[in-house]
């Protein structure tokens, strides 16, 4: 059997919407924790420590400047996300950022890279979500930052971004992979294909299924490996997760994101998550945010039998 994950979790709140293009995604945390999340982990067996909502700068809601919006809130976001979960993981604790938009991924897991580098672990990232966010200052049709954190990861961006930890790139293309992905913009689609981005795209999926997707997403690992999850509740189908602020059709279904989140689980290997993308304010009676906890709650062992 691999190894458990650290059994104490830690869940913080990062509530904003600064990177996004539509208001609401700033309630998330709240939403999440209204549908349960902390009750359903101690159900797990896990003990829980919820360390509230970090305060950053509000949404100035701005146009671009140089093909960014809000570049300097971002960044203190940013700060304050990868301080959080560092030192969550320095507590031997198992962090769980409630977002919030996916330009909070950039600090999440540039914490996470730090950390391992410095434990001497090796990094898999799966970058569950419909959308690639490789995009630049120079492709980006919006300029909004939570299209770029994969770039800015990869050392691709603002220098604020890409050296939050005083140093780029924070990770390298090859550890991630990219589940999900249904949505590319046309400069992404040479960025990413440019940087050989491991991404498993819907056709994809739909071809081989989502059990072989997994098992090649999850190849490799061993008793050194730090999974981390960013989990963009876009990702999943809009007819089952309404509440986000840029749906695209087409994603993973019920059952198949049960599945993702199972085999997840069966490595033991999970060290950190992401939960990012929730906007209660496109959701229907908080349905969006019951789903992401019943699909965390697989993730972290939940199952219909009794599996060795």
């Amino acid at each position: 059997m691999p190894a458990h994950p650290a059994r104490t979790i830690a869940l913080i709140g990062a509530p904003t919407d600064v990177g996004a293009g539509a208001r609401g995604a700033s309630m998330g945390p709240e939403a999440l924790r209204v549908a349960g999340l902390v009750e359903a982990l101690r159900g797990r067996g896990l003990t829980v420590l919820d360390r509230g909502n970090l305060v950053g700068p509000s949404n100035p809601w701005q146009p671009p400047v140089d093909g960014y919006r809000h570049l300097d809130q971002v960044v203190a976001w940013n700060r304050l996300v990868l301080g959080a979960v560092h030192d969550e993981l320095e507590s031997g604790h198992l962090p769980i950022l409630l977002g919030g938009d996916h330009c909070l991924g950039t600090g999440s897991i540039t914490a996470v890279a730090q950390w391992c580098r410095s434990r001497g672990k090796n990094l898999r990232v799966l970058w569950l979500d419909a959308h690639a966010d490789f995009n630049t200052h120079e492709v980006t049709p919006s300029g909004n930052i939570h299209g770029m954190p994969v770039a800015c990861l990869c050392g691709i961006g603002p220098h604020g971004l890409t050296h939050l930890s005083g140093s780029a790139p924070a990770i390298t293309p090859d550890v991630l992979r990219q589940i999900g992905i249904r949505s590319v913009d046309a400069g992404e689609k040479r960025l990413v294909k440019q940087h050989n981005v491991d991404i498993y795209d819907m056709r994809y999926i739909d071809e081989i299924g989502m059990k072989r997707v997994m098992e090649e997403a999850l190849d490799g690992m061993d008793a050194d490996t730090h999974l981390h999850v960013s989990f963009d509740v876009d990702f999943l189908d809009p007819a089952i997760a309404p509440g986000v602020g840029t749906t695209v059709p087409g994603g993973p279904n019920y059952r198949e994101a049960q599945l993702v989140m199972e085999m997840i689980a069966d490595t033991g290997r999970l060290g950190s998550l992401d939960i990012v993308e929730l906007n209660p304010a496109f959701d229907d009676h908080n349905r969006t945010a019951i789903l992401a906890v019943d699909l965390v709650e697989s993730l972290f062992g939940k199952s219909t039998l009794m599996r060795d």
